[in-house]
């Protein structure tokens, strides 16, 4: 029998020593309350005794295609052999101890597949199974040992081991006493392994203010499991304060990063929108079934969450493409976010009816499944109680919401004509609290009408010497250089940088200094001059005016300290754009913008970009075919070898570089853009003139309207807008000097 195996002694004696360590750090760690309220039986970890019941009719009912899923999981899936960071390519790679005597399951991460065999040994209990669930068990703890034996990390994700857990936990009753002690002393060890042994490669250390995915996310489920067992209890308390200490942190993160606004871990949606919200689903869950703890009551900051994903979606289905993404489709992320929304659905029914109605709307507007976690994920949808108490999802204009949205927190502003197909959509970036998977971008912005028009170029596939080079910097984002010889890189996680291009050197500190919206405009203005250098830099402010449904103007304010460091200005593209005078316009998909550069005078305008230009930096082309970042191989990343006969648009293959013809310390930009579909034949005329006092007053017809902007050159940042439509004066009014306070979904009068 397997729980007759004896622990190798090694082993014995890094249980004697965590415990010792963990009976002077449980002592100063204070305990929560709650921790008495765990239940002294198993089940615990996501369903209970007195919850299971509901779980297998869910099953077997209303779930029951759910089921069947997890079933021929269980049934037919097989974990590659090897190492994840190697891709499996070569299955002997890791040392492995043979396969133990009566099983014919050899040493690999049979975790998922465990949780999938007990979810189905519950509803339909076999030996067979069970001996299977047993033989995975153990040829999984085996393969973590190995993995760390060898200095190399299980994976990136915990997910599997959080699957062993599950597993462990939902067939304790039917093991044998000496195999539970056994296997719950082999799991903390590789808990200790985890937390603490040194030099291991590809070995997650995301924490509470990332996804905390990684395999340390398995302390405080292990406290949880092996809680008060007898197998060592100060051990398992250790994991759990360890494991309960970032979750305290990352809750409390997570609510100051949505403020009041519905935002996320990481304005990079494709991380916060996938695998960050997995850290407090299991939480909820767990707590829930273990200990009674009801987090979403206590963390209300959860229910927000589908309006920052409504303000990022753009009809049919796309998103901005904003910090590492791929930039090749443009795609929205769908898998997380349909079970994301009925989870919200489920805890928030009758305490937030308003944002459960969003989540509702959010999720029939995304659409999607939940079919992906039936493949060894903590099966969510089995664990659902009040869906059915959750209102309707409601058409968009029904919520009455505003024309702009500044999340202060995420560090964008999001503004759009409407939600339809042939609509607007618009991205302004500055501010934010976090670095994570941010880029060197403030006041980068982002317009699409029925197509990527000016657009956030680079990609991050394939992790090449281009994400860093080029990608990350400020020169690939519609943002101001300002070229200072000999200056330092800007540093970026993928590896050495090596220009720089005259960007900006810091990822957080720019500042949204004006907001606000109504019907006939909406208007921000950024202050980036705390992320350049301020050897070069005195001032870069950009105030950007959308005019719905077509039209922006955008005037930038930069001072260098020196006449010499040249200034350019820019604005990124998916095809070849056309130049004409002050005047070009560029087409992707079906929509077309053109821009004319006002401002400078004696502006010298340039397109730059084409085969083998596309990631031009310094003279340097980054390619995303060549040149695979040198220490990501070195370590075992995984860096893809992109193989495109051309690039893809979405990465952006052309750009419009503006730069004064003088030198001067003191430079103003003023640039009125215009999108449409590509019926559009040519953009509205303008006048412009600046006068004793620096005022520059700009005229131009917007879709029937006339505006006209005065907007000072010196002194305070602001101005005055003046929108009439024949003899209608629609608004007139200074340009605000504040931040409009929004909160909850911001809705305005209907």
């Amino acid at each position: 029998m397997r729980g007759s195996l004896a622990a190798p002694a090694y082993a014995v004696a890094v249980i004697v020593i965590l415990a010792a360590a963990v009976s002077i750090s449980a002592a100063q760690q204070e305990i929560p309350d709650w921790v008495g309220q765990i239940r002294p039986d198993h089940p615990r970890l996501f369903f209970n005794s007195d919850t299971w019941p509901g779980v297998m009719e869910r099953a077997l009912t209303v779930e029951r295609e759910y089921y069947d899923l997890v079933k021929a999981h269980a049934d037919t899936s097989e974990p590659r052999r090897g190492w994840y960071s190697d891709r499996y390519r070569n299955p002997d790679l890791i040392p492995m101890p043979e396969t133990r005597p009566g099983s014919d399951l050899d040493p690999r991460d049979w975790g998922g597949a465990a949780l999938s065999n007990a979810l189905v040994y519950r509803i339909e209990p076999t030996p067979e199974r069970l001996k299977r669930i047993r033989d995975m068990l153990w040829a999984s703890l085996d393969y973590y040992h190995a993995c760390y034996a060898d200095n190399k990390a299980v994976n990136w994700y915990g997910y599997s081991r959080l699957g062993w857990l599950a597993a462990l936990d939902w067939v304790w009753n039917d093991l044998d006493p000496d195999e539970r002690v056994e296997l719950g002393r082999g799991i903390l060890r590789h808990v200790d392994e985890v937390l603490h042994k040194p030099g291991v490669a590809r070995r997650s250390t995301g924490t509470f203010v990332s996804g905390y995915y990684g395999g340390r996310n398995m302390s405080l489920f292990t406290g949880l499991l092996l809680h008060n067992e007898g197998i060592d209890d100060e051990a398992a308390m250790e994991c759990l304060l360890e494991g309960w200490g970032i979750y305290e942190k990352l809750l409390q993160h997570r609510s100051m990063m949505a403020d009041d606004d519905g935002g996320a871990a990481s304005p990079t949606i494709t991380y916060s929108f996938g695998d960050y919200s997995e850290a407090e689903w299991n939480l909820i869950y767990a707590l829930r079934s273990a200990a009674g703890v009801d987090i979403p009551a206590q963390w209300p900051y959860i229910a927000m969450m589908p309006n920052y994903v409504m303000w990022n979606y753009i009809p049919p289905g796309l998103e901005f493409g904003f910090g590492d993404v791929l930039h090749v489709t443009n795609k929205f992320t769908q898998t997380s976010l349909y079970m994301d929304m009925t989870n919200i659905m489920n805890f928030y029914a009758q305490s937030q009816p308003q944002w459960a109605a969003l989540a509702a709307t959010v999720r029939e507007m995304l659409g999607g499944s939940y079919s992906y976690r039936a493949r060894g994920r903590i099966p969510y949808p089995l664990l659902l109680t009040d869906t059915d108490l959750a209102p309707d999802p409601m058409p968009l204009e029904q919520f009455h919401l505003p024309m702009a949205r500044h999340f202060p927190a995420m560090g964008q502003v999001f503004m759009r004509s409407g939600t339809g197909l042939e609509d607007t959509y618009v991205l302004f970036a500055a501010g934010g609290l976090t670095s994570s998977h941010h880029h060197y971008d403030a006041t980068h912005f982002t317009i699409y009408k029925q197509g990527f028009l000016a657009l956030d170029s680079g990609t991050r596939e394939g992790n090449s010497d281009s994400l860093q080079n080029y990608y990350a910097q400020t020169i690939a984002h519609n943002c101001i250089l300002i070229k200072m010889p000999d200056e330092k890189p800007s540093p970026y996680w993928n590896g050495k940088v090596h220009l720089q291009s005259g960007g900006q050197d810091k990822l957080i500190g720019s500042k949204v200094i004006a907001f606000e919206t109504g019907p006939h405009y909406s208007y921000v203005a950024g202050d980036a001059t705390p992320v350049y250098n301020s050897d070069k830099c005195e001032m870069m402010v950009r105030q950007f005016v959308f005019l719905p449904p077509d039209h922006f103007v955008v005037f930038d304010r930069a001072v260098s300290t020196q006449a010499d460091y040249a200034k350019t200005w820019l604005l990124h593209h998916a095809n070849e754009p056309v130049l004409d005078g002050d005047t070009w316009y560029s087409d992707q998909d079906q929509g077309r913008i053109f821009c004319r550069t006002l401002l400078p005078a004696d502006a010298a305008i340039e397109p730059v970009g084409g085969p083998g230009k596309e990631f031009l930096v310094e003279g340097v082309n980054y390619s995303i075919t060549e040149g695979p970042a040198a220490w990501a191989g070195e370590t075992g990343a995984y860096v893809a070898a992109l193989d495109y006969e051309e690039v893809p648009e979405l990465m952006g293959r052309w750009r419009v570089e503006v730069r004064p013809a003088q030198a001067r310390t003191d430079d103003v930009f003023l640039h009125l853009i215009q999108v449409g579909n590509q019926s559009l034949q040519g953009m509205s005329d303008a006048q412009v003139s600046t006068g004793a006092d620096g005022v520059v007053t700009l005229t131009f017809d917007a879709s029937g309207r006339t505006v006209m902007l005065l907007l000072p050159t010196t002194g305070d940042i602001g101005g005055h807008i003046h929108i009439a439509e024949g003899d209608r004066v629609l608004a007139d009014q200074s340009l605000t000097q504040e931040v409009t306070a929004q909160e909850g979904l911001a809705a305005s009068e209907g």
